[in-house]
């Protein structure tokens, strides 16, 4: 039997539909989200509404960035409490494979995670066939410098200035993220099997006397631990605690730093530094918000101006040219 073929009878450019047959259609169904009628909010850019906007970001921001700057740099050195930091210079923390290269579930003291690291450790993940306790690039690379201060006396002797190593990482990497292997046996038992990463001198259950500062849990350990966002950065080393109201934390004098030399940074061109520092509302010194906020809030106020009068002139010429018509 023939059947006539008419380009009319395709639907959306699909085959012919046979006769009494239903008509099949890609169109898509009637309604407000599939047809693109759903109700929409447009703002209109005028002059009225753009000009308050940059002159409001201004007036807020340069305020709140000139408090913070100066709060920043009234910070001194001998007054309440004093960190001590050390700093890096050109180490690239922020690295995508740097930062991956952790086992977050063997740091958590998980038994398995322990005997078996995850594959983001490699190359850090074993070493003469036993796995390394911690992995990873980020623990292989641990900052280990010895930093002494003494206060030199009248007749040059060295009184030691007393440097607090516990207190200085965040309680939930303390208590939450970090943990040893559990069990009631001697640290080195639980870590019976696992070998140290390849740049330390000792394991990692020997990182400190103290139970309580030892293993996974040391924080020192725990302080490198957290990556730092840019390559020029500080960590916390150590905490001098102010004794009293009446006697300064570090009085005037001289001082005596002794370094322990332990951590090259010929290799990758870097730099290390010591930083003494209080803190206030905002943290530690640190001028760069304040700086930011200063700059944002004078970036908007100018273009507010230079919007102002462009739109001030181009108004005037309009209203001009309507008189001479």
């Amino acid at each position: 039997m023939a059947m006539n073929y008419n380009a009319k009878d395709e639907v959306d450019g699909g085959p012919p539909c046979p006769p009494g047959g239903t008509a099949k259609t890609r169109r898509p169904d009637n309604t407000a989200f599939k047809q693109q009628r759903l109700p929409a909010w447009q703002p209109i850019l005028t002059a009225g509404t753009v000009l308050p906007t940059f002159f409001i970001i201004g007036l807020i921001f340069i305020p709140i960035g000139i408090g913070i700057f100066v709060t920043s740099n009234n910070i001194r050195e001998i007054e309440g409490n004093v960190f001590m930091y050390y700093g890096l210079s050109n180490f690239y923390q922020n690295h995508r494979r740097y930062v991956k290269s952790r086992d977050d579930g063997q740091l958590n003291g998980d038994p398995t995670a322990l005997l078996n690291p995850s594959k983001e450790c490699e190359p850090y993940g074993r070493n003469e066939d036993k796995p390394i306790a911690p992995c990873g690039a980020i623990a292989n690379s641990m900052f280990n410098d010895t930093l002494e201060l003494f206060q030199v006396g009248n007749a040059s002797d060295l009184m030691p200035v007393p440097l607090k190593k516990k207190g200085i990482a965040w309680w939930t990497d303390k208590n939450v993220k970090f943990r040893n292997p559990p069990g009631t046996d001697p640290l080195e038992e639980r870590f019976k099997g696992t070998t140290k990463p390849v740049n330390w001198v000792k394991p990692v259950y020997m990182l400190d006397s103290d139970e309580d500062n030892n293993g996974f849990i040391n924080e020192d350990f725990i302080v490198w631990m957290r990556t730092a966002a840019l390559p020029t950065f500080r960590k916390l080393y150590r905490l001098i605690e102010r004794k009293n109201d009446l006697h300064p934390t570090l009085p005037a004098g001289r001082y005596y730093l002794n370094i322990t030399y332990n951590y090259p940074v010929h290799s990758f061109d870097g730099r290390k530094r010591m930083i003494l520092s209080t803190i206030s509302w905002m943290g530690g010194k640190n001028p760069f918000l304040g700086i930011a906020y200063i700059t944002i809030g004078s970036i908007s106020f100018l273009l507010g101006v230079v919007l102002l009068v462009i739109n001030h002139k181009y108004r005037n010429s309009s209203n001009t040219a309507d008189i001479t018509i």
